[in-house]
């Protein structure tokens, strides 16, 4: 069997994590195993496995016969059976099947709105979806919608899965050691830093040894502005550091004391898989399927989303109890070890890819 993982970018996002983790993963499982990034490339290209061939499209608009015609070209020559495709590149996969039609599709949505499901844009993922031979979504509530919204019988939950990575640490990070908390998530809307923000600025006015490190790209946009003009309003640049997108998150984690992910909406996020391969005491909000991660009281502590008074004292019981960072954070560990395993997630991926595997 061989399969290619199709996302738009490799930049430090969930779901192109997702991509880059199944295609080296894969690469020891089936015949072969390939990515293509559809529009850029990015510091998630250097994780790929050398064993995974990789395609670079560059791909400059929506409708770019040019990239579609040499991306069918490359599945055709490359005898390539699946095209695995994950968040928004499932337009591209549908244009290549056209051209193509012996290709199968499986659709993977990483959709990051699910609380806010009216909202989604839907017309073209639905006119695409009669081409999709299956769909992988990362939490329940994006399942049942597929079902019920798409042209697709094939639905089932997946949830997400992270690699352990021996890395060194090269970013430099502030604050004292021992006394750091950690935020990894992009600038995004939904990752409701504000939230954060105001949680953390009345313990810090308790607790100046105490800082905040947010992790994750800056998009330069308006929600950015905020969370920086937030910062200098509230006199909180000794406190709160930001460092953009890293290429060593595992080896930042090591480093620091507390994770926190604050989101109004999410999937089943990355972060928190992350979080406990590292063994941190975690505090989440109970937004998509963060509650199968963060059980309240055994490998966390989960909280309402959008309440900054809550998440301040979820702060605070961990900086007066290092007992139970401690306990938390190895339950997490167990956790994730147990129900969130590369092993376990790609014997399923592989289940479905053999429903279509040619004969």
């Amino acid at each position: 069997m061989k399969v290619l993982q199709l996302i738009d970018s490799l930049e430090a996002g969930g779901a192109e994590r997702v991509a880059v983790n199944i295609a080296n993963a894969l690469s020891a499982e089936i015949s072969k195993s390939y990515l293509c990034s559809t529009r850029q490339e990015g510091i998630l290209k250097a994780s790929l496995d050398t064993k995974v061939d990789y395609l670079f499209l560059n791909k400059k608009r929506t409708f770019d016969l040019k990239a579609i015609i040499r991306l069918k070209s490359f599945v055709k020559q490359e005898q390539i059976d699946i095209i695995h495709a994950h968040s928004s590149s499932f337009f591209t996969a549908t244009l290549v099947k056209l051209l193509y039609p012996k290709i199968k599709i499986i659709w993977h949505d990483h959709y990051g709105h699910s609380e806010f499901l009216h909202r989604r844009p839907i017309r073209i993922l639905q006119l695409c979806s009669y081409f999709f031979n299956h769909v992988f979504s990362v939490n329940t509530l994006l399942a049942s919608w597929a079902k019920r919204k798409l042209h697709v019988t094939s639905v089932s939950y997946l949830p997400n899965f992270s690699v352990k990575e021996k890395q060194d640490l090269v970013t430099q990070l502030h604050g004292k050691t021992g006394k750091r908390i950690v935020c990894l998530a992009n600038l995004r809307l939904q990752k409701d830093h504000i939230n954060l923000l105001t949680a953390f600025k009345t313990l810090y006015d308790k607790n100046k040894d105490w800082t905040l490190h947010l992790i994750g790209k800056d998009f330069e946009d308006d929600y950015s502005q905020s969370i920086k003009q937030y910062i200098k309003d509230f006199k909180l640049s000794d406190g709160v550091f930001l460092y953009g997108s890293c290429p060593d998150t595992s080896a930042i984690l090591k480093h620091c004391d507390i994770s926190v992910l604050s989101s109004k909406s999410e999937g089943l996020p990355l972060a928190l898989i992350e979080y406990g391969l590292a063994g941190l005491p975690t505090i989440a909000t109970n937004v998509g399927q963060c509650k199968e991660v963060i059980i309240d009281q055994q490998t966390g502590l989960l909280i309402p989303s959008s309440d900054p008074e809550l998440l301040r004292r979820a702060l605070d019981y961990y900086i007066d109890n290092p007992l139970k960072q401690e306990l938390f954070g190895n339950a997490l560990r167990q956790h994730i070890d147990n129900n969130f395993s590369k092993k376990a997630v790609i014997s399923t991926i592989k289940g479905i890819y053999s429903n279509f595997e040619p004969h």
